[in-house]
């Protein structure tokens, strides 16, 4: 029984990440957004990276990691926020969640010794073929793509940077106190194109409510995960997470009413599909 409410605890926690992206890609001004959002998240996370302060146990090494870590979400997030200007829900999300997904494997392999199976050599060829696909690459005006590829990769090194870095970090300093690493990196890297854009009233009184939604979804969307892994096998929820590239296909088209909706589902469910054989099959018994 704790394995079924572990998986509806993670198809749930990768359901509130699709909908804070869909929230950052509706709102006025990307950056302003998601800068107010992690202002009020800062403030609830605040004490546990204080208390994880008080009682760091860190070296040179630990503190390396630490700014690495706060690096690569900073930046994540600056390009997050660029990327909603430019790329549609329905075709950005997948692209930047499935280069992550490409990149982490093929990182681990060179940095931990890891290995692939077949499977996880063909789920990579999977997601490959679907970025490919949804990124327009086969299409006779791929060139111009090349903005929103070159965003959608950044974001995708950012994302294996921190998960690379974080599997270490988590081994000094709690969850929550991550969580709030990320917070200030994304509130600090924000302020300039927040002071620069001036939004940040109208923000405010345009979408105060999802913007107090978004501070309690962002971090509660990990949080979710956490706990999912305290009730079933973590080789067995961690893919299923991934279904967040097939609800922000789908709010995409169900919301903001995209088109080429058919098409962008079909290569989210490949992507989807080669997340889950790397995750569920890739790694050798």
């Amino acid at each position: 029984m704790e394995v079924y409410i572990g998986v509806a605890l993670v198809l749930c926690s990768a359901f509130t990440h699709s909908v804070w992206n869909l929230f950052t890609k509706k709102s006025l001004h990307k950056a302003t957004f998601l800068w107010s959002l992690h202002l009020i998240a800062s403030i609830i996370f605040m004490p546990f990276f204080i208390k994880d302060l008080i009682h760091l146990e860190a070296g040179l090494k630990e503190w390396g990691f630490l700014l690495l870590s706060f690096m690569f979400q900073g930046i994540y997030f600056l390009m997050l926020s660029k990327a909603y200007q430019v790329g549609e829900l329905s075709r950005i999300y997948p692209m930047m969640r499935g280069m992550a997904a490409l990149l982490v494997p093929l990182f681990s392999l060179g940095l931990y010794g890891e290995q692939l199976t077949g499977l996880g050599w063909f789920g990579l060829a999977c997601i490959v073929g679907g970025l490919f696909a949804i990124g327009g690459l086969m299409n006779p005006n791929w060139k111009e793509q090349g903005p929103l590829l070159k965003i959608a990769l950044i974001v995708g090194l950012c994302t294996t940077g921190y998960t690379l870095t974080d599997k270490f970090v988590v081994s000094f300093m709690t969850p929550l106190g991550l969580l709030q690493l990320g917070n200030l990196a994304a509130f600090f890297i924000l302020i300039p194109d927040v002071v620069k854009a001036k939004q940040v009233k109208a923000e405010w009184r345009l979408n105060w409510r999802t913007i107090l939604l978004g501070a309690v979804l962002t971090p509660g969307s990990y949080l979710i995960f956490l706990f999912a892994m305290k009730l079933a096998p973590l080789a067995q929820i961690a893919p299923m997470r991934e279904f967040s590239i097939v609800f922000g296909t789908v709010l995409g088209m169900l919301i903001l009413k995209e088109k080429q909706g058919l098409p962008r589902m079909a290569m989210a469910l490949l992507i989807t599909c080669g997340m889950m054989l790397v995750g569920l099959f890739g790694t050798p018994v």
